[in-house]
């Protein structure tokens, strides 16, 4: 029996939050040799590359379509969160509270719906935003209440991949997956190279292992993870894709303490607790029914 578009879209973004938070540590591992706008540039425009073989008629049609302009916007706007969250990477000293703090832009999404297209949010949404905020207040007290360098840039990416997520949505429904995507990395990967030239030193050589970690960043948790996120947003409204794209900080912080023995202190834990649970009641929309299917199933006796 085939899969419904929902259930595919399901199916597709728990892949995408696993491929994801195992491009955290391909990335944690390539910025050990290379500086971070660098290996941004190289990692997004190898993944861009990769993706335009398959996707070089549709860019054609993309350009004969007078539809290129609003794409390359995408592609600046997606340059930009990324640059932050590289550098939020290569400052901060915590990989899976950098991937918490990422993942508030989860929680701004249905804000950012309605500030862009006065889509209604929900009550849940608004009784989300203290909590997220409180969270990262605690997160913030780790360092004398003042956001880290770190923090600081992983904000700033989450509040820029909010704005990209809701435009993406709608844009997903009138250009091809494969050939929007592939547009971004491209100029994702041409911005990063560019800035990085001009700020950065680069270095002469690098091991076969860091060129590992940027073919397998480029490969796997770019071309692949985008290729599929563009697409199974297609199939689903934006609040809804933001409700499975939670698990990602998840995953990225099992695997920092299982590769990198990673430990939190009782403010950081509490801390991720607080946007974890502030993504839960910005989705409880779409929870409630698996809540109640639970207790009709497993009735308390």
């Amino acid at each position: 029996m085939p899969l419904s578009s929902a259930a595919r879209a399901d199916f597709l973004l728990l892949l995408v939050t696993l491929i994801a938070a195992a491009g955290w540590i391909f990335s944690k591992e390539a910025l050990q040799e290379m500086p971070p706008l660098l290996f941004i540039g190289v990692r997004f425009l190898l993944a861009g590359a990769i993706l335009l073989i398959p996707a070089y008629k549709g860019c054609l049609d993309l350009l004969n379509a007078r539809a290129l302009k609003p794409v390359f916007g995408l592609g600046l706007l997606m340059s930009s969160a990324l640059l932050c969250w590289i550098m939020g990477l290569y400052h901060g000293h915590h990989l899976g509270e950098g991937a918490f703090i990422t993942s508030m832009g989860v929680i701004l999404v249905p804000l950012m719906a309605w500030l862009t297209y006065r889509e209604r949010a929900q009550r849940s949404t608004w009784l989300s935003l203290p909590v997220a905020i409180a969270g990262l207040g605690l997160l913030s007290l780790e360092g004398g209440l003042s956001l880290a360098a770190g923090q600081f840039w992983f904000l700033c990416a989450a509040l820029l991949f909010s704005v990209h997520f809701v435009l993406v949505s709608k844009m997903a429904l009138m250009v091809p997956a494969i050939v929007l995507t592939a547009v971004q990395l491209l100029v994702v990967g041409s911005g990063g190279i560019i800035v990085s030239a001009v700020f950065e030193s680069w270095p002469e050589s690098v091991s076969d292992s860091a060129i590992g970690w940027v073919v397998a960043s480029a490969v796997i948790a770019t071309s692949l993870r985008f290729a599929i996120q563009t697409y199974a947003q297609s199939l689903a409204p934006a609040s809804h894709v933001a409700l499975i794209m939670t698990l990602e900080p998840v995953w990225a912080a099992l695997l920092a303490a299982i590769i990198y023995a990673e430990v939190m202190t009782g403010l950081q834990l509490a801390g991720c607790g607080l946007i974890f649970m502030a993504m839960l009641v910005s989705r409880w929309r779409w929870l409630q029914p698996l809540y109640y299917a639970c207790r009709s199933r497993f009735p308390s006796r």
